[in-house]
């Protein structure tokens, strides 16, 4: 399997600005891909936050397979970390999520208003990889576009203050992976939901993991979805086969690159069904499995 690895030096100037602006915040909200939510959590940030509270906010959930993510939601509230499964798209996010907050840092207010200290917005930072889709969730808790959206990794470039209401205030952060990943099938699995740069990988790795992936768990949508036979999905077919397969039936003659970059698209846009490609079953003690 290959190895992807991407870590410029801005995301390394993000990460200690991290580590630096995180005594002034009372909480962090870290942004995972609900497809991969335990891939998409960054290490490095862990580190930083130590004994922070953290509210961990899946994201993408309308394209993930909702049975699994129950099984995440489940798993991280058996490991007492707060979790919520949001569609930024929904109307009552800031409500949701001030409500949330409130509830992890209740000890904490708590014993503020017993010291007479002026009641004062929650102060949260909002951390997660590039294209967790971020900018779109904090545009909802501000209810207006201050943060650049954008569907590829990159688009926020500094950090900045915003104000959710009176309750919630905002340390936007750009998006940040980390120096090392744990195996190479982390690497593609967030090639594969959009958080690496395209240019950075060959598009055949990624497409045959996914092609794998597809064939065991949903093989009746890439039927119907690159027109395939169950002669094609044979056993006996190996997955580069199958991708010059699909190639053909594309009409893109030769042009493997072209129908892996197809693929990808079809799977990141929702066109192959809602997916999530690891469940907790997939850890164990050391973290993921091959």
């Amino acid at each position: 399997m290959a190895t992807i690895q991407w870590f410029p030096g801005h995301m390394a100037k993000a990460l200690r600005q991290i580590r630096e602006q995180m005594p002034l915040v009372d909480v962090l909200f870290e942004l995972v891909d609900a497809r991969v939510p335990y891939s998409s959590q960054n290490p490095e940030v862990a580190l930083a936050a130590g004994e922070k509270p953290k509210l961990l906010i899946m994201t993408k959930t309308d394209l993930a397979d909702q049975k699994r993510l129950n099984e995440w939601i489940k798993y991280f509230e058996q490991h007492n970390q707060p979790v919520l499964a949001l569609d930024s798209r929904q109307n009552n996010v800031a409500k949701v999520v001030t409500a949330k907050s409130k509830e992890i840092l209740k000890d904490k207010l708590a014993e503020e208003k017993a010291k007479g200290m002026k009641k004062r917005p929650i102060r949260a930072m909002c951390v997660g990889v590039p294209n967790v889709g971020k900018s779109t969730l904090l545009n909802h808790l501000v209810k207006k576009n201050v943060a650049a959206t954008g569907n590829r990794p990159g688009v926020t470039t500094g950090q900045q203050w915003l104000r959710s209401s009176a309750e919630l205030e905002l340390l936007d952060t750009p998006g940040v992976l980390w120096h090392k990943f744990a195996t190479p099938k982390q690497g593609i699995m967030l090639a594969l939901t959009g958080a690496i740069k395209d240019s950075l990988y060959a598009k055949d790795d990624v497409a045959l993991f996914a092609l794998d992936y597809l064939r065991q768990h949903q093989p009746e949508v890439l039927k119907q979805r690159y027109h395939l036979t169950d002669a094609d999905l044979d056993e006996s077919v190996t997955n580069p086969d199958l991708l010059l397969t699909i190639t053909a039936k594309m009409g893109f003659r030769d042009d493997y690159d072209r129908a892996s970059e197809r693929l990808i698209f079809d799977l990141r846009k929702g066109k192959l069904g809602p997916i999530t490609l690891e469940v907790p079953a997939d850890l164990n003690e050391d973290g993921l499995n091959e």
